[in-house]
């Protein structure tokens, strides 16, 4: 797999008439990446199970319930695929989370056959399937406030990185790094239960991979930035216990993210 950028696949309407049978992802492969817009990929509810919808009708604003049902849709039209069964009748479960041990970890379906992750942000989605445990996360660029603000979170160096830069192109180089954390979180099973500035993933132009995973980021247009993390060894990295939880609050993954 290789150090550039990687470019996801569309996920319209148009993808879903030809969708019928896909073969899983190779072991040590790249990953397979789909893009879709809530303004142009399928929105059916009816595909999603009690719970899906559940969440949908607690989330404020169409727009935002949207572009979950749209994820979820997607989601769920692909595994079909890549499973061989019905959309609707995929079974979705969580592993328990590495920080407390509830099931809230990393989404997933019984027996792991494919492995997958998905994130939704500002109208569109980004997913990822795999054959090892893999994150993915997609990020709306903020405006400079915010991305000063947050970047708090970061690791020293990574702090020092974006400081250096110039305050126009601050907010996108934030979102970049953010996301690449947020992928690799995701992939750990642990989200942000694990403090983010222990992992250090850095600000610049090729991101920087903790030992055992692979990281890249991934092209998905202006406004947005996106980046995906695959387990590449089965070694734990150090501190993936239960003192990663900050709060109760703080060790939760939000589903559809």
């Amino acid at each position: 797999m290789g150090r550039q950028a990687l470019a996801a696949r569309p996920f319209t309407r148009r993808t879903v008439a030809g969708l019928t049978r896909l073969a899983l992802p190779a072991a040590g492969g790249a990953p397979h990446l789909w893009f879709a817009s809530a303004a142009d990929a399928p929105c059916d509810e009816a595909l999603l199970d009690e719970r899906e919808r559940a969440r949908a009708a607690r989330i404020a604003g169409p727009g935002r319930r949207r572009e979950y049902v749209v994820a979820h849709t997607a989601l769920r039209l692909l595994l079909g695929a890549y499973l061989r069964c019905p959309p609707a009748a995929v079974r979705l479960v969580r592993h328990g989370c590495p920080c407390c041990g509830e099931p809230h970890g990393r989404p997933a379906v019984p027996g792991d056959p494919v492995h997958f992750s998905l994130s939704h942000s500002a109208g569109a989605a980004l997913l990822a399937f795999a054959a090892a445990p893999v994150g993915t996360d997609l990020q709306a660029v903020p405006g400079l406030r915010t991305a000063d603000r947050v970047a708090d979170l970061l690791t020293g160096r990574e702090r020092r990185e974006l400081t250096a830069r110039d305050p126009r192109t601050r907010p996108a180089a934030f979102a970049r790094v953010w996301a690449r954390k947020e992928a690799y979180l995701k992939g750990l099973g642990t989200g942000l239960g694990r403090d983010p500035s222990r992992d250090h993933l850095g600000a610049g132009r090729v991101p920087v991979a903790p030992a055992g995973w692979w990281v890249r980021d991934v092209r998905t247009g202006s406004g947005h930035a996106a980046a995906v993390a695959v387990r590449t060894s089965s070694d734990t990295p150090a501190g993936v216990t239960t003192q990663d939880r900050t709060t109760q609050d703080m060790c939760t993954h939000g589903e559809g993210r």
